[in-house]
């Protein structure tokens, strides 16, 4: 339950930090989404009970901010859960590689609901060009920033989870 009321300033401040910033850092037009890396690196941490719970969360706050269509954040990040928890179980040995195939799934995915959906309300957007200018950069910002967010959040589970000692 704790974790939950975390997720919250823990997500609320990532937002913040996404909107101010890290969408100013940009590699031609990708950017970084640090709501993404968050909840998927909650999602592969091996004690985390309530991955399910940080995507909605994310979703939802990223849909009230987002100029995409309502559904298309919170879509986007619950499939990222999904996937996360999926490869948790069978890439389990290495979390990191189950971080970096999350990650550059969920990006091409949410990237390409975003403009499915921004051309089905009118938006004349160019699936190759999007691809080109934005999808691929921000694949590569998302991988090397998730690195850093992965050793944070692994830290916060672990703070908030302890193993037991076998005695």
């Amino acid at each position: 339950m704790l974790s939950v009321i975390l997720a919250i300033p823990i997500l609320g401040a990532l937002l913040i930090l996404q909107t101010a910033v890290a969408s100013n850092i940009t590699m031609l037009q990708g950017t970084v989404d640090l709501i993404l890396l968050a909840i998927i690196a909650w999602a592969l941490q091996n004690r985390v009970q309530t991955a399910w719970q940080w995507g909605v969360i994310g979703g939802l706050m990223v849909s009230f901010v987002s100029g995409l269509p309502y559904l298309i954040p919170l879509i986007s990040y619950l499939a990222a859960v999904g996937l996360a928890l999926v490869l948790r179980q069978r890439v389990w040995q290495v979390p990191i590689l189950a971080m970096f195939l999350t990650t550059f799934i969920s990006t091409i995915f949410m990237h390409a609901l975003s403009v499915l959906g921004l051309r089905l309300t009118g938006a004349s957007i160019s699936p190759l060009l999007a691809l080109e200018t934005v999808t691929i950069p921000s694949i590569f910002m998302n991988l090397l920033v998730g690195i850093p967010i992965f050793a944070l959040l692994g830290e916060l589970a672990g703070w908030l989870f302890p193993e037991e000692l076998e005695v």
